[in-house]
């Protein structure tokens, strides 16, 4: 016996509605935080870690900055040169003794 084919709805012509039907987040433009730095400013920081292109990691209010020349450990003035998305970029001004 030949088996029974569900009944099209008027729906089933549509993929997609809507992300919603998939429970995946739905993104606003307005949703970009402003960030918590901007270029110019100076700030004294402790060097965390070592980016693979050698440059400074540290974070300035939760704001990842990377600042050429400085080294793991190393106690700094820094002042930031740009801001981009997510992360800046700086230079050292100082080392501290």
């Amino acid at each position: 016996m030949p088996r029974k084919l569900p009944e099209r709805r008027k729906n089933d012509s549509v993929k997609f509605k809507d992300f919603r039907s998939f429970n995946r987040p739905i993104y606003y433009e307005g949703t970009v935080k402003p960030s918590p730095i901007s270029e110019g400013e100076e700030y004294d920081v402790k060097i965390d870690d070592i980016g693979r292109e050698g440059d400074g990691i540290c974070n300035v209010k939760g704001f990842r900055v990377y600042v050429a020349g400085a080294k793991s450990g190393q106690e700094a003035r820094i002042r930031i040169n740009s801001v981009r998305g997510t992360f800046a970029t700086a230079q050292l001004v100082e080392k501290a003794a």
